[in-house]
């Protein structure tokens, strides 16, 4: 436990784009993809939108993945795998949303106590926002937003009223991002999440490749990653695949780092034996729990 100066890093930029179907969210998100990497062939979307994405093909020679349903997030993580080992530097998942309907649809389709089935919903889901927060490529999420409304009484009558869009995600995701962007049916943006102090605060805007170079100005302005940092991130890793993803995260790091890894997986799994022994029952010698 040490302390130790505040210093910003050189990150990858985990960000989303919301709005409702029709708004731009897929060609906005190519757009920024350019600018972020300046090559097509090192783009990648996760396309859960029958084929959508391929209506952008004349952008240039990017990368689509096909997912169909069903949208799991164990899916969705294999797909990101896909596109790390495939050495994408930039990946669109379009959408998230379907993500978050798959875990809902399940839930409601679990017996017992409604409440408490969510125990077995809220780990997936967390694993799912672990693997793009931690992944080594930039990552654009797209998630659909809705109408929201609200019963009113007006003149002794209740009336439906508009409150805003509502995202079709869990409540909360759009914390994990850096930079979060409302895009509206005339494909205009505003940040309403803004962690580069770039956008916030600043009028719509057409979203394009400037503001990916932008982004990515930003992103490689900190200070490079050492190698005491990714020892330091180690420590907090509580799963093998997390673990991985670190590992296949910084290679420049691999060799020093190796025995530091190979110990934390030993610890993991130590960790995880002992937590199927105390979960399961002991039956003693004359059958009684």
């Amino acid at each position: 436990m040490k302390l130790q100066t505040a210093q910003r890093k050189r990150a990858k930029i985990k960000m989303g784009l919301q709005g409702p179907s029709g708004a731009g969210k897929t060609y906005s998100s190519l757009l920024i993809a350019y600018g972020l990497c300046n090559d097509w062939n090192k783009i990648a979307v996760i396309d859960t939108e029958n084929h959508s994405a391929e209506l952008y093909a004349h952008l240039g020679a990017f990368n689509t993945l096909q997912l169909s349903a069903p949208f799991t997030p164990e899916k969705y993580m294999q797909a990101i795998d896909v596109c790390e080992k495939a050495g994408m530097e930039v990946l669109v998942i379009d959408s998230v949303t379907h993500e978050w309907e798959n875990l809902l649809d399940y839930h409601t389709s679990l017996q017992g106590n409604s409440f408490t089935n969510w125990g077995r919903v809220t780990p997936r889901h967390n694993e799912f926002v672990r693997k793009i927060l931690q992944s080594s490529m930039h990552i654009i999420s797209t998630i659909r937003t809705k109408q929201d409304y609200v019963l009113n009484e007006r003149n002794g009558k209740m009336v439906p009223e508009k409150v805003g869009l509502k995202t079709v995600q869990r409540d909360g995701l759009e914390y994990e991002f850096t930079l979060v962007f409302d895009i509206d049916m005339k494909n205009h943006a505003i940040a309403s999440k803004d962690r580069t102090g770039l956008f916030f605060g600043q009028p719509e805007q057409k979203l394009s490749v400037e503001t990916g170079k932008q982004i990515n100005d930003w992103c490689n302005s900190g200070a490079a990653i050492t190698v005491d940092d990714v020892s330091r991130r180690i420590g907090d890793v509580i799963s093998i695949q997390e673990l991985l993803s670190l590992y296949q995260q910084y290679p420049q790091f691999k060799e020093v780092l190796k025995p530091e890894f190979e110990q934390r997986k030993r610890q993991i799994i130590i960790a995880q034996e002992i937590k199927t022994e105390l979960l399961t029952p002991q039956t003693s010698s004359n059958g009684i729990h």
